[in-house]
This record gives C-alpha cells, structure tokens and sequence, in this order.
C-alpha cells in the first residue's frame, strides 16, 4: 500500500519525537513563566483583569502538563488487554484539561471580576506600567507558542487539502487543537486586560478593569466548552468524514489480496488511528479454513499501515453491491 497524505499525518503523529509534543513543551514553558509574572503584578496592582490572566495562565500551565500525560500515555502501543491500543486515553487526559480550563480558569476569571464590581471603589494603586510590561511580555511569549501552533496547524492542512480553521476544529489530535486555541484565547485576553487597565487609568473607574475580567472569564468557558465536546465526540467513537472515509477505502482496495468490498466502518481510537470493520471478497477460492488463515495474514498486512490501529475482515455477501472510491456514499 503506497503512503497517504492521512497515512504521513498518522507516521508523524505515532512519531518519538512528534511535532505535537514540541508544540507542548512551547506551550507549557510560556505559560508557567506567565503566571508567575502576571500573579506578582496582579498582587502590586491589584487589578481584576489581571487577576483574570494570571488565572488564565495558571490553568493553561496545569494543562499543558496534562497534555503531556496525554501525549506520553496515548502514543503506548497496543497490548493483549488493549487490543486497539492506548489512543483514546489521549482524549480523556485532554478532555480533563479542557476542565481544568473551566474551572480554574473561567469560573475564577468571572467570579473574580463580578465581586470587583460589586466591591465599593478603591482609589488606584498607581502600578499601572507594571501591568503594561508584564501585558507586553506575554504578548510575545504567547505569540511564540501560538506561532509555533499555527505553523504545525497549517503544515498540516496543507498537506491533507484543508482550511487551516477546518483542520485545527476537526482534527483527531487533541493536543494541537488545545494548543492553538488556548493560545488564541490567551492573546485575545491579553488585549482585552489591557483595554480594561487603559480605560481604568484613563477614567478612574474599576468598573471597566472588572468587565476585563468578566470578559476573560467567558471566553475562557466558550474555549473549553468546544474543547471539552470535541474530546467527548472522539471518546464516542467519532465517524470519518467522507474524504478521509474514501481514502480508507482506496488503502484497502491497493492490497493484492482484496479484491472488492460490500461494507466499512471506521472510527478514530487515538489522534490518526483507526479501528476498521470490512466485509471484503479475497482474490482465489480458498476452502473455509483456508479463508480463514488468509483473511488474518490479510489483517496483519494492513495494520502495519500507520494509520490503522485494527482491523477486521470478515467475508462480503455475495449479492451486495461493491464500494467504489469515487463514489460519494462509499
């Protein structure tokens, strides 16, 4: 079978030293330097936003560690108790950071902001170009992270002929998708903590540093929200779109031994890894336990694919029309 671009994806995600986990590491270094600055300059300050982005940043440094974990436990190959390896762990370590995110981040962000308003006004502290400088800085230590996101996001689409926006939503990497939106969301926090520092400096009122938080807060839980669905649509046994459905079919179809096929089913079990369900007809006319041994030494064949974690065959009816490539419902 020749490599698919959906095979390369797979090779270079299964990979030691994958481009998703140096998109972590980034990530998880950025974000632990930030919260420490922006938690020293929300205790000189005392300003709501930047309680809200020290939070922020926070949450996203214990999640990148959880991603880790989901990165190191996911890639472990298979075994007699896990027959379709360990991928699917890589969701549940990702759909608990995405948690963490709502909870530690969002939930804090807007309980925050909403008992600053409450609270009666203080007169400013006057820390203001603290805040600024700490602002400044993790615009570009977020950028950096989030460059580096986008850079693997892109590749990718490119590669397999999609928007990038489609990609980074709909792909099986779980990692990179709360990579690149975490750091999304944090730039635009970034300058929504300095619109609320500005218009507080400008007009006196902590009303508008307190908004900065609330809005921090809700777009902290819009992100994890999407995050925590798309974690949960995987860990369900998320479908193929028909693209990379045809494809499946055309991998199949290149083995010497299949000559046609009445049925697939395939579903994600990790980032790029499939479990593969076939009603194939084999080249010859074998006795039933010759069938049988043929059909196994078939199945060993296509799991060396990087691509696909397990496969089962079993043999196609004989008055069921044939899969072709081309076509669309196929």
């Amino acid at each position: 079978m020749s490599m698919t671009a959906y095979e390369d994806e797979a090779r270079d995600q299964g990979g030691e030293s994958g481009e998703s986990t140096l998109t972590v590491a980034i990530a998880l270094a950025a974000n632990a330097l930030l919260a420490i600055a922006k938690s020293i300059a929300a205790v000189m300050t005392g300003s709501a936003a930047m309680v809200a982005e020290a939070a922020h940043s926070w949450s996203d440094t214990g999640n990148e560690v959880f991603l880790v974990i989901a990165e190191r436990r996911g890639r472990r190959p298979r075994d007699e108790r896990h027959p379709r390896g360990y991928g699917r762990e890589t969701y549940i370590w990702s759909l608990v950071a995405a948690f963490g995110l709502f909870s530690a981040g969002a939930v804090v962000s807007i309980w925050h902001g909403a008992t600053a308003l409450l609270r009666p006004a203080e007169e400013g502290g006057g820390h203001y170009t603290a805040n600024y400088v700490i602002l400044a800085a993790a615009l570009v230590l977020e950028g950096i992270s989030f460059l580096q996101a986008s850079r693997q996001v892109h590749g990718k689409a490119s590669m397999l002929g999609l928007h990038p926006a489609r990609y980074v939503s709909h792909t099986s990497d779980p990692t990179l998708r709360a990579v690149f939106f975490e750091d999304a969301s944090a730039l635009i926090g970034i300058v929504v903590a300095a619109i609320g520092i500005g218009l507080h400096q400008l007009t006196g009122e902590a009303a508008y540093d307190a908004c900065g938080s609330i809005v921090i807060g809700i777009l902290l839980a819009v992100v994890a929200v999407f995050l925590m669905r798309r974690n949960m649509s995987y860990l369900l046994g998320q479908g193929l779109p028909p693209q990379m459905h045809r494809e499946v079919l055309r991998i199949l179809l290149r083995h010497p031994q299949i000559e046609r096929i009445t049925y697939l089913h395939a579903e994600f079990v990790g980032p790029s890894r499939l479990f593969v369900v076939a009603a194939v007809d084999l080249i010859g006319d074998d006795r039933e336990a010759d069938l049988a041994l043929r059909f196994r030494e078939v199945e060993r064949s296509i799991e060396r694919s990087d691509l696909i974690e397990d496969v089962i065959l079993t043999p196609a009816p004989p008055d069921e029309p044939a899969l072709l490539v081309n076509d669309p419902t196929g």
